[in-house]
C-alpha cells in the first residue's frame, strides 16, 4: 500500500501489521495506535537515509550504482541511526530501505530529465556505447540469430535480457536497470530491426530519414530538414542494416549492385547507394509511409488545396479522366495519387506498376506489379515498360503508373488512348506545361521513331488533366495548379488553367500566405461530367 510524503512515495506498514488491541475495540488515535507510531519511526528513518545520500552522491552516481549495492549501503547506514527501541523488524527494515532507495532513484532520474544536456548525460551515452560494443560480440557468440528471428520479440527480449545481465556481470560493467533495458532494446533492434533507425521509424512526426554515412542522420519534420543525434558504429554497421532492408524483398546490395530501390514492410520507400558510387559511405534514403490515411478531405483541411479544388478533383476522378500528377522530389505526388485512387469504384480492376511498390490502394481488386533488377550476370531485368505492356493483357479497367520516367511513357499513352480511362501517373516537373514537354521527351526514349506532331497528338488525346504539386519554402505541400489539356492547335498542345495558387506574403510565424484562385473558365470536361451527372456540381465549384 503506497501513500504520499511530499513528492516521494513511502510504504505504509499498515499493510504488514495486525490491528492493535485499541484498533480492534475501535479506540484509534496517534497516542494509542502502535501501528501509527511505528509508521512514524519508519518514515523518519527513510527520510534520514534520503537526506544523507542525496548530498553524498550525484544524481548520475545514484543511477549508475547497481541497485543491490545501493540497497546494501542504505542498510549499513540504517544500523548507524539512533532509532527508538525496539529496533526495526525485518519487514520494517525492508520497507525503510525500499522507500528510501526508490525515492533517491526517482529524484535522480527527474533531476537528469529536467536538465538532459549535461556532461553527465553525455557520459551516459558514451558509457552505453562502450557497453554495447563489449556486449554485442559476446551476445552474438551465445545466440543463434537465425533461430532468434523466429521467436516472438517479447520472449526473445526476456532471454536476451538474462544473457546481457550475465555478460555485464562477467565483464564487471555497471549499468542501472534503465540503462540495461535501453541496451537490450538497442541490441534487439540491431538483431531484428533497423538498428538506430527504429526510433525514427516509430516517430510519426518524421516524414523522411536520410542517412549520410555512419555519423550523419537527417530527418524531415513538417517539411524542414534537421540533423539528429542518431549515429551508427561505422560504415559496416550501415551496410548491415542496408543488407537487411534489401534482402527482405529478395534483392541485394554490393559492389556489383551499388544502387537499389526497395521498400520496408509498412510500405515505406527506400533508396540505397553505396561506395564506390557514394564517396562518403553508404547512403540510405527512406520516405516513410504515413500511417494516417491521407484523403482529399484531409488535404483540404490541412490547407493543401481549397474546397473547390478538392471538389473538382473528386469529379475528375469519378468522371474517369486520365490525370497526370506533376511535381518535384518530395512534393507529395504519391500522397496525392493515393488520395485520388480512393475515389475509384470498388468494382473496377486496377493494375499498379512501380519500381518499388508503395501505393496503398483500398479497393479489393488490385494487381500490384514491381520491376526487377538484373541478376549477377546482368540478365533477367524487367522494366516498367515491359510491365505496362503486360498490364494491357490483364484486362485492367485502370492502369496506375507510380512514376513515368522513360520509354514506358509511350505505352502508358497508348493505354490511356485505348479504353483505359481514369488512369493515373506521376512525373517530375516544375510546371504543367513542362510536364507535357517531359512526357514528349520520354516517348522519344522508347526508341520508336514518331513525328513530333504525332507524339503531341497522342498526348493531347490521352492526358485530360495535369495537377501540379509543390513543397514550398515553409515546408507545406500545396497544389499550385490544376490544368486541363484541351486539344491541339497546329503542332501545339493547348491547355487551360482551372485553378492556381497565388502567393501574397508570409505571416509572423514564417508560414506562406496566399490564395487558391479559380480562373472561372468552363471546364473542357463538362460534357463528360454531365454524362456522370456531375456537371452542376462542377460548374458550382468553378464559381
Amino acid at each position: 500500500m503506497f501513500g504520499r510524503r511530499g513528492d516521494r512515495e513511502v510504504v505504509s506498514l499498515a499493510a504488514y501489521r495486525q490491528p492493535s488491541t485499541a484498533q480492534a475495540t475501535g479506540e484509534q488515535g496517534p497516542a494509542t495506535d502502535p501501528n501509527l507510531y511505528r509508521n512514524h519511526i519508519v518514515d523518519a528513518a527513510a527520510e534520514a537515509l534520503i537526506e544523507t545520500n542525496r548530498t553524498k552522491f550525484t544524481s548520475q552516481e545514484l543511477l549508475d550504482m547497481p541497485r543491490g549495492e545501493l540497497a546494501s549501503l542504505l542498510e549499513d547506514e540504517l544500523k548507524t541511526l539512533d532509532l527508538p527501541e525496539p529496533p526495526p523488524s525485518e519487514a520494517e527494515t525492508r520497507d525503510i530501505i525500499t522507500a528510501s532507495l526508490n525515492s533517491l532513484l526517482i529524484e535522480a532520474k527527474e533531476s537528469l530529465e529536467a536538465d538532459p544536456i549535461t556532461p553527465a548525460a553525455g557520459a551516459v551515452e558514451d558509457r552505453m556505447e562502450i557497453a554495447k560494443e563489449s556486449v554485442h560480440p559476446m551476445l552474438m557468440d551465445r545466440i543463434d540469430v537465425t533461430k532468434a528471428s523466429e521467436v516472438p520479440r517479447g520472449q526473445l527480449a526476456a532471454e536476451v535480457s538474462d544473457l546481457v545481465g550475465e555478460i555485464l556481470a562477467e565483464e564487471a560493467i555497471h549499468l542501472n536497470l534503465i540503462e540495461q533495458r535501453d541496451l537490450v532494446t538497442s541490441l534487439l533492434n540491431d538483431m531484428l530491426g533497423l538498428g538506430p533507425l527504429e526510433s525514427l521509424l516509430a516517430d510519426e512526426s518524421v516524414n523522411d530519414i536520410l542517412v549520410n554515412g555512419a555519423k550523419q542522420v537527417f530527418v524531415e519534420r513538417k517539411g524542414k530538414l534537421e540533423l539528429t543525434d542518431i549515429s551508427f558504429r561505422d560504415n559496416a554497421h550501415v551496410m548491415q542494416i542496408a543488407g537487411r532492408i534489401v534482402s527482405a524483398i529478395g534483392r541485394r546490395i554490393d559492389e556489383s549492385t551499388p544502387l537499389v530501390d526497395a521498400r520496408l514492410a509498412d510500405g515505406s520507400r527506400v533508396n540505397i547507394i553505396i561506395p564506390p558510387l557514394a564517396i562518403d559511405g553508404p547512403t540510405i534514403s527512406i520516405r516513410k509511409f504515413a500511417k494516417q490515411k491521407i484523403t482529399l478531405d484531409v488535404m483540404e483541411r490541412q490547407g493543401n488545396m481549397s474546397p473547390a479544388m478538392a471538389t473538382v478533383l473528386r469529379i475528375a476522378s469519378r468522371a474517369r479522366l486520365n490525370i497526370l500528377i506533376s511535381g518535384g522530389t518530395g512534393s507529395g505526388k504519391t500522397t496525392l495519387l493515393n488520395a485520388l485512387s480512393r475515389l475509384i469504384d470498388h468494382g473496377e480492376r486496377i493494375v499498379t506498376i512501380e519500381d518499388a511498390a508503395e501505393l496503398q490502394l483500398q479497393q479489393p481488386h488490385v494487381v500490384r506489379l514491381e520491376t526487377r533488377p538484373p541478376n549477377l550476370e546482368g540478365d533477367g531485368e524487367i522494366t516498367q515498360r515491359e510491365l505496362v505492356k503486360n498490364a494491357l493483357r490483364m484486362r485492367p479497367d485502370r492502369v496506375i503508373l507510380g512514376e513515368i520516367r522513360a520509354g514506358e511513357a509511350l505505352d502508358m499513352l497508348q493505354a490511356m488512348n485505348t479504353g483505359h480511362d481514369g488512369s493515373l501517373g506521376t512525373i517530375h516537373a516544375n510546371r504543367p506545361r513542362e510536364a507535357l514537354t517531359r512526357l514528349e521527351n520520354m516517348v522519344a526514349m522508347s526508341g520508336v521513331k514518331l513525328p513530333n506532331e504525332a507524339v503531341r497528338s497522342q498526348i493531347a488525346g490521352a492526358v485530360n488533366m495535369v495537377v501540379q504539386v509543390s513543397r514550398m519554402r515553409d515546408g507545406v505541400r500545396r497544389i499550385t495548379a490544376i490544368t486541363e489539356v484541351i486539344g491541339m492547335e497546329g503542332e501545339v498542345v493547348t491547355t487551360q488553367d482551372l485553378f492556381n495558387f497565388e502567393f501574397t506574403g508570409e505571416d509572423a510565424d514564417g508560414n506562406l500566405v496566399g490564395t487558391y484562385n479559380s480562373t472561372g473558365l468552363r471546364p473542357y470536361f463538362t460534357p463528360r461530367a454531365q454524362y456522370f451527372g456531375l456537371d452542376r456540381a462542377l460548374l458550382e465549384a468553378m464559381g
